[in-house]
């Protein structure tokens, strides 16, 4: 159990090391290389493109975070509730519609670069967040709803103070999924000159250089691993504030 505890905070310092000194770590990988090839990437530094391939997916994240959760409470408000099958529609077409197919309709339009690896992120990761914030507006106690309109509160105030507060975990849950979704995904945008680290990935696959493939999956497996972490500690945090967990 303590272990358990530890192991992020040790899985976080070692990807630090790694990302500051990574030729300190050309041992381990040095035998997935052939020819005497360079173990390390070194085109374009580590630490860099692991700062570039966080920023594009937390503004992703950020994005569809906001429009999944806005959308959620639009359609579970009367005046919105007709437009919940429309929402739902939309929402699931960036799951349903490849994010490599969105890059090849984004490019012409956009250009070459991050913009375009920015929409399809954005598409892939409002369904969760969506469908999460739906779940958690509609699965609320009764009673504590009809409290809250005892006490006067307005709808806003009632959304607010009570309603939210009690679907967070949810919600929280849904960014999770979209964050980790968001971070395997964004390797794709190196296709087009997106700077994240699939651009170490795609090397190693150009170049029949195993090493630089595993380096970049381990960078991203890691982080993956970090963000669930965190955000799981989120969630759960949440869940005892709403008063859902013991």
């Amino acid at each position: 159990m303590r272990a358990g505890r530890f192991l992020p905070g040790l899985a976080a310092l070692f990807l630090l090391v790694f990302l500051l000194t990574p030729d300190s770590f050309a041992f381990l990988f040095r035998p997935l290389t052939r020819n005497n090839a360079p173990a390390i990437y070194h085109q374009t530094a580590l630490l860099r493109l692991t700062v570039s391939h966080l920023s594009i997916v937390a503004i992703a994240v950020i994005a569809s975070g906001l429009v999944g959760i806005v959308l959620g409470i639009l359609v579970t408000r009367p005046r919105g509730r007709e437009f919940l099958p429309l929402a739902r529609s939309v929402t699931a077409i960036g799951q349903t519609f490849p994010p490599v197919a969105v890059l090849a309709l984004a490019v012409p339009v956009m250009g070459f670069g991050t913009a375009p690896t920015l929409v399809a992120l954005f598409l892939y990761g409002l369904l969760p967040v969506f469908e999460n914030t739906l779940a958690g507006l509609t699965d609320q106690p009764a009673e504590i709803l009809e409290a809250a309109r005892g006490m006067g509160l307005t709808p806003l105030q009632r959304l607010w103070h009570v309603e939210l507060p009690l679907a967070l975990p949810l919600i929280i849950s849904g960014i999770r999924l979209t964050a980790v979704i968001s971070l395997g995904t964004a390797t794709i945008g190196s296709t087009v000159a997106a700077p994240t680290l699939g651009e170490v990935i795609i090397a190693g696959l150009l170049s029949s250089n195993t090493a630089y493939v595993a380096q970049g999956g381990l960078v991203v497996s890691i982080l993956a691993v970090l963000i669930h972490h965190g955000l799981s500690a989120a969630e759960t945090n949440a869940a005892r504030a709403a008063g859902r967990v013991g």
